[in-house]
């Protein structure tokens, strides 16, 4: 498990490591008042609420469809019973109650996206909020660069086609997870006159990664930071 920052690739992803909400933000960017509401993938279901004395009605939120798995369940989806991973899942339960494995992939997943995304857009204001500082101006540097230069990134991310835990180490307080992403996506960076300098802009490519997330349990902030990831 690697705790330094790897290079990125600046056709691609400019992956590294960096703050990412465990509990995600549910837009990118700063708010305008115009945003289109995005489901929270950590928010609880509410809870129903309970009739008052003269009320005619109550509004009962409608239950989740797809309610999110106990923390056991979720450990037994994502590892053999008995095996290293799983032994390392329950030993990060037990010392963080808040831990589930589903809802921390769905903020991976989440996070993967919009750091891909907002790197290939040069989205400088929403990566700030997800990056570390350093992190932050390394990416910062990297789009400077590209502007300089008149190049731009077209990029559509496809999707995820996986993401798996992979290791799960616990010293002291401090956890840290691995989890490996399989990404599709069509990416092609053009110069100044519009014409294509790497990557293709017909054909999907796909990326296998590796990102470690990293936690202090004791801590009452629910903050995952990305400390390292590499690309193979």
């Amino acid at each position: 498990m690697g705790g330094s920052f790897q290079g990125f690739d600046i056709v691609f992803l400019a992956i590294a490591a960096g703050f990412i909400l465990y509990r995600l933000a549910t837009v990118l960017g700063r708010r305008t008042g115009h945003e289109r509401e995005h489901t929270n993938p950590y928010a609880e279901a509410p809870k129903p609420v309970a009739p008052r004395k003269g009320d005619d009605k109550v509004e009962t939120p409608a239950p989740r469809t797809t309610p999110a798995r106990s923390s056991e369940a979720a450990i037994d989806a994502v590892a053999a019973k008995g095996s290293p991973l799983a032994r390392a899942l329950t030993e990060l339960q037990i010392a963080d109650r808040h831990f589930n494995a589903d809802e921390f992939l769905a903020g991976a997943r989440a996070a993967y996206e919009m750091i891909v995304t907002a790197f290939a857009q040069g989205d400088r204001n929403s990566l700030k909020p997800l990056l570390s500082g350093d992190v932050y101006r390394d990416f910062e540097r990297a789009i400077t660069e590209r502007e300089s230069r008149g190049e731009h990134v077209e990029m559509t991310f496809v999707g995820l086609r996986g993401a798996q835990i992979s290791e799960v180490q616990l010293n002291g307080s401090q956890a840290e997870v691995d989890v490996r992403f399989v990404s599709e996506s069509i990416t092609c960076t053009k110069n100044s006159d519009g014409a294509v300098i790497e990557g293709d802009p017909t054909s999907i490519h796909e990326t296998r990664d590796l990102w470690t997330f990293a936690r202090d349990v004791k801590s009452s902030d629910p903050n995952w930071a990305l400390i390292a990831t590499h690309t193979s």
